[in-house]
């Protein structure tokens, strides 16, 4: 198994765009010239495909891959998220000659392992996870790429942004499954707060009760009570990296944000600005924490068209190849906020400001 940081083998990814909204079901190139016999397809996680979050930003860049590249592309959403139906999924695409495959999370590893020798003849990108046969050891096959990302790194520079943003007062936190990708966005946003208030006057702090894991990703209700709660207990602002628990999250947001109170959620995954508006333009996501989940996917595609697919590679996408961060646009900062975390991100760029992958001091 090769194991690297992601650079000269896909340097587009340091020109993200904006990408197309996503869209169900089964779908063609409908530029004639840029027609590819490539179908790309894809298996969802827990949620939807509009979930806002990780299978919506993965799907995005699949449409992406269809527009530019002509490719057809189609989703399947499994009946629960077991092995099994995992794998009956995949199964069902590689039957309808579907056999460039995306799976993201990190519930797909086993079958992801099972897959890649069952079907030698197709290709695997599984993201935020490794391919193993239950024991947690790594089999990435040649015909399958692992994509990592250094969420620390931008939930560290959302925790910047807010702390700049607001000055003072409480931040909270809920994540969905208690994981290292969702624990790895608390972490590193902790560590901003941190760092802000260490470095650039800030009093924005975070307590151990504001910290929370609701436990699934789809369980929009609860996020709703547990945002419900925390700003009941005076938290101002709320990162959630909780998939659809985030959604109740936002909701709730907006819901105190139409009667006047002022709430914030900081947003995952992909830009979710949209997702938070509530009265014409204004929206109660301050930023968000992104992974380049769409670019990730267009990229994988754009690879196997140009025969460069990385297989039996580990890949991790950070702040040094552009594969976290913060959206382009982010109307709730104000510029002083976003140069500021400009500057502090070209600081990770340069190893000048190390985030810890781990839970605990600022620095390794």
């Amino acid at each position: 198994m090769k194991k690297r940081k992601f650079g000269l083998v896909m340097s587009m990814l340091l020109a993200a765009g904006t990408l197309l909204a996503g869209c169900g079901g089964d779908s063609e190139g409908s530029d004639k010239e840029k027609k590819s016999d490539l179908k790309v397809g894809m298996v969802t996680d827990a949620g939807t495909i509009d979930d806002k979050s990780f299978n919506q930003g993965t799907w995005e860049g699949i449409l992406k891959a269809e527009e530019e590249f002509g490719v057809k592309t189609k989703y399947l959403k499994p009946a629960g998220t077991t092995e099994a139906e995992y794998l009956k999924e995949i199964g069902n695409l590689y039957d309808a000659e579907y056999k460039f495959i995306i799976t993201p999370g990190f519930k797909f590893e086993t079958a992801v392992y099972q897959a890649q020798d069952r079907y030698e003849d197709a290709k695997f990108v599984i993201l935020d996870g490794n391919p193993h046969k239950g024991d947690f050891k790594p089999v990435v096959k040649d015909n399958t790429v692992a994509v990592f990302f250094a969420e620390h790194e931008s939930g560290f520079l959302a925790g910047i942004a807010a702390a700049l943003e607001l000055k003072e007062g409480e931040a909270g936190f809920i994540g969905g499954m208690e994981i290292p990708a969702v624990q790895k966005f608390n972490w590193g946003f902790q560590q901003g707060l941190k760092y802000a208030n260490e470095n650039l006057g800030t009093n924005l702090t975070i307590k151990g009760d504001n910290v929370i894991y609701q436990g699934s990703f789809d369980n929009a209700a609860a996020g709703g009570q547990i945002a419900a709660q925390m700003y009941d207990r005076g938290v101002d602002v709320i990162f959630t990296a909780a998939g659809g628990v985030g959604v109740g999250a936002i909701n709730e947001a907006k819901t105190r944000a139409k009667s006047g109170e002022k709430v914030w959620i900081v947003g995952v995954d992909v830009d979710q600005f949209e997702d938070g508006k509530y009265d014409g333009d204004k929206s109660v996501i301050l930023t968000s924490a992104m992974k380049k989940l769409d670019q990730v996917s267009l990229d994988m595609v754009k690879a196997e068209l140009d025969g460069k697919f990385p297989g039996g590679e580990t890949l991790t996408f950070d702040a040094k190849n552009d594969g976290v961060g913060l959206p382009d646009k982010n109307p709730n900062l104000s510029d002083e906020t976003v140069n500021k975390v400009k500057e502090v991100y070209e600081k990770i760029k340069s190893d000048e400001v190390k985030v810890s992958a781990e839970q605990g001091d600022l620095f390794k």
